[in-house]
């Protein structure tokens, strides 16, 4: 076997953080990051992802908590609860029986459905257009879109044109002003130009359109940062609250909105869901609510999380 197949001595340099490994004639210097970590270096980063992972669960188990335990148990330890010793369900039986936080369930999970979906048909449109060479118009329509990005309308302009377009207390005014988010559309611009150029121009030569390009080259490439952009949409309708406090009446608030004023509230909370006098305490109901409003998005998230990297780093860098 000759000296410069597959030889390898390894040797220590003077620096102990690289490792020389010399391959017949060659030497290439491994960087300290690949060695194999010390058991010391080992159990700091566990220590250290414990009590992350400590500082972001422990408040979440401190809302379940609160809202599983009696109304006794809440008023003896100042308002908050780490385990329940004695876990009722009251909070949620009066959220249930009220009908007030079922509606804004409703109306949420309607409006995050619809708008998430609309957005997303207009964003891949939209995105598609200005990432082809050659559109009439498309750079002068990508200028004007980045200067609403960068100066974007104050609260009574977006007022007085809602109201001018008949759109005050209708659920579209939910959807429609923020039907398009720029950033969004930047990301989707920046993968579809990503996409090889002669995958486009292969299916030009098979007599394929702009709308069959889209929908059997572009799309199916785009699962990624179509997961991305949609979860994007989604957290985005569902955590909504400040429209509807411009746009609604009352009766159509969403979830968001509706928790927001229970919250803020304080005391007068429990009344509000139940629509009569109950003895439960109100800081019971209020994180009752809370879990109701984040359970939603814990279900989905595990989902979607592994397409977060991948589709936000090839949407922002063009290859």
């Amino acid at each position: 076997m000759s000296a410069r197949t597959r030889t390898a001595v390894p040797a220590r340099t003077a620096d102990r953080s690289r490792t020389a490994v010399r391959v017949g004639s060659r030497t290439a210097v491994r960087p300290g990051w690949l060695e194999k970590p010390k058991p010391v270096t080992q159990a700091a980063k566990a220590v250290a992802l414990a009590a992350v992972v400590l500082l972001v669960c422990v408040p979440f188990l401190v809302i379940v908590s609160t809202s599983l335990a009696s109304t006794d148990e809440v008023v003896a330890n100042g308002g908050w609860v780490l385990w329940p010793t004695e876990p009722s369900l009251d909070a949620y039986r009066d959220i249930l029986e009220g009908g007030i936080v079922t509606h804004a369930l409703g109306v949420s999970a309607g409006v995050t459905l619809v708008g998430t979906l609309l957005s997303l048909a207009c964003t891949v449109t939209l995105a598609y257009a200005l990432s082809r060479p050659g559109v009439l118009g498309g750079r002068p329509a990508l200028l004007l879109i980045l200067f609403t990005f960068l100066f974007p309308p104050g609260m009574i302009p977006s007022f007085l044109l809602v109201k001018e377009l008949g759109l005050l207390d209708s659920y579209a005014s939910l959807v429609l002003p923020v039907l398009v988010n720029v950033f969004n559309l930047i990301v989707l611009r920046g993968f579809f130009q990503g996409i090889p150029e002669e995958l486009y121009e292969a299916a030009r030569l098979d007599g394929a359109g702009d709308w069959r390009v889209l929908f059997s080259v572009v799309l199916p490439l785009s699962k990624a940062a179509l997961a991305v952009v949609g979860l994007f949409y989604a957290v985005a309708y569902w955590n909504s609250w400040f429209y509807a406090s411009l746009y609604l009446e009352s009766d159509h608030w969403p979830l968001q909105q509706v928790l927001r004023t229970y919250v803020v509230a304080g005391s007068g909370l429990t009344d509000a869901t139940t629509g009569e006098g109950t003895v439960t305490a109100p800081q019971t109901v209020q994180m009752a609510v809370l879990v109701i409003a984040t359970v939603p998005i814990l279900l989905v998230y595990p989902f979607l999380q592994k397409y977060f990297t991948k589709g936000v780093l090839t949407g922002a860098i063009k290859s």
